[in-house]
């Protein structure tokens, strides 16, 4: 389970993300991400939400941020649900190896609904790294 402070779970977050950061396309899942660098040129959209959440801890803005979307073309509710806790444990294990402040959607593509937990992470991996949000120094990601 994510903790909740590591959430996205408004919409005009998941819209930013989508609109102003970058996306990695793989067979099973697209993942958008917006480096804390990106935000700062993403101009006043960016300082509505900051200025929204003015009454939160000063740290939730570089803290690291996941949101998933897991539509009905992915499956019935059990398939989707299942599709999302998986996404969801997955990300929890990459969270430590991802650049402070980033800001992540997790996209599943109707393929996702057969995938294994390995294959996903697999996917997960390769998008991370092409995003660029992965830190060096930090640990390595994967899957137990």
């Amino acid at each position: 389970m994510l903790p909740a402070a590591a959430r996205l779970t408004r919409s005009q977050e998941f819209r930013l993300v989508v609109r102003r950061g970058r996306r990695a396309g793989r067979a099973r899942l697209v993942v958008h991400a917006l480096r804390p660098d990106q935000e700062r040129d993403s101009g006043s959209q960016r300082t509505v939400l900051l200025d929204a959440e003015a009454d939160t801890a000063p740290t939730r803005t570089e803290s690291i941020r996941v949101g998933f979307v897991v539509s009905k073309s992915v499956g019935t509710a059990v398939v989707r649900h299942r599709v999302t806790r998986r996404l969801r444990h997955l990300m929890r294990d990459r969270l430590p190896a991802l650049t402070a402040g980033t800001l992540v959607v997790v996209r599943a593509l109707p393929q996702a609904a057969d995938a294994s937990s390995r294959e996903l992470g697999a996917d997960l991996d390769a998008a991370l790294r092409k995003l660029r949000v992965v830190d060096p120094g930090g640990p390595a990601t994967g899957s137990r």
